[in-house]
């Protein structure tokens, strides 16, 4: 086959590491880049044009991008406020889209672009890249075979130190910012994943709980939340931007635990602890920067003709965000974006 073209729509921090990893995989190159600063953007550029990959194109307007017929598919890095506008044009394009998580704020304007994506017959994939590393096909191993019996609950933590800036994406209403939307998605994903993978499916939360502290831009600065799933499986989560924590993944069943001990949502690393035993150690390592996972399971998919990953379904993405909408909804936290409920 030929090489895989891919544009980029904002070329910001994460975009870099997808970017790496295009550029060090083969089959794939990146195509074009769309960003609102042209300076900013000819660098990015300029930082990936590499010997032994096609030069990377700027360019200045959505519709360039969508009318480019070379392009197969769209990866979407901008803040969260404007994932929805243009993950909408490049479906009605028939763009092809991976975009960043969360893929939309809200639930609603989830199930209207997931509605379009089936209407229209064009893949659409949340770049929920923690599910595709190594270490997690070992867990799911663990789990499926019932290694720690049968699951019990779930405790979690992502929590960074962040100086506060009102302008910042992570503290603006304006761009969809909070510590839920940035990074405990991964708390609740990696939940459900978990769920997911011991029991064959995840249920819906029977019960949610959220205590929390919001920034002075009224977006949560931390949020400390409770989902408790069928059968009493309980997971119990804490992140923030205004403090530090282990930033570890704990697995409880009635017959030992599972840890994935450092930063969980990019981990390498994960131990079994069974009841009777020696400790079972595993290690499974990048085989480039953790986005590997994504863009190929994300390629096989639009050259199969899919419109959804069965490993990242449209509908995991609904549940994830209805999760982020009922914590927002009891921490009070409302974007100007959103339209007022009836």
């Amino acid at each position: 086959m030929s090489d895989f073209a891919w544009a980029i729509i904002g070329p910001g921090g994460i975009a870099q590491r997808f970017a790496d990893a295009v550029f060090q995989m083969p089959g794939t190159h990146l195509h074009s880049v769309l960003g609102r600063d042209p300076t900013r953007t000819g660098d990015f550029v300029r930082h990936w044009t590499r010997a032994g990959k096609p030069r990377p194109r700027v360019v200045t307007e959505l519709a360039a991008l969508l009318d480019d017929e070379a392009i197969d598919a769209v990866y979407i890095a901008t803040p969260n406020s404007e994932h929805g506008a243009f993950i909408r044009q490049c479906l009605l394009a028939g763009k092809p889209v991976l975009c960043e998580k969360p893929l939309v704020p809200s639930a609603s304007v989830a199930r209207e672009l997931v509605a379009l994506s089936q209407q229209r017959g064009v893949f659409l994939m949340e770049a929920m890249w923690t599910r595709f590393l190594p270490i997690y096909e070992q867990v799911r191993v663990w789990l499926a075979s019932g290694a720690i019996g049968s699951l019990q609950s779930m405790q979690s933590s992502f929590c960074v130190n962040v100086p506060f800036d009102p302008q910042s994406r992570l503290f603006s209403a304006a761009l969809g910012g909070g510590s839920l939307l940035d990074i405990g998605i991964y708390n609740i994903a990696m939940s459900r994943w978990v769920l997911e993978a011991a029991q064959g499916v995840c249920p819906a939360p029977v019960r949610m709980n959220a205590s929390g502290t919001l920034a002075p831009t009224g977006v949560d600065q931390r949020a400390i939340g409770t989902m408790v799933f069928g059968d009493g499986v309980v997971s119990q989560f804490v992140c923030a931007f205004d403090g530090v924590a282990d930033n570890a993944l704990r697995i409880f069943g009635s017959e030992g635990s599972i840890c994935l001990p450092h930063n969980f949502w990019e981990a390498t690393q994960a131990s079994l602890t069974p009841r009777e035993g020696p400790v079972q150690l595993a290690h499974a390592p990048f085989r480039i920067n953790g986005f590997e996972g994504e863009i190929d399971e994300a390629m096989r998919c639009v050259r199969a003709g899919l419109v959804q990953s069965p490993r990242m379904p449209h509908a995991e993405t609904l549940a994830i965000v209805e999760c982020l909408d009922e914590f927002r909804r009891q921490l009070g936290v409302r974007y100007p974006f959103e339209v007022a409920a009836p």
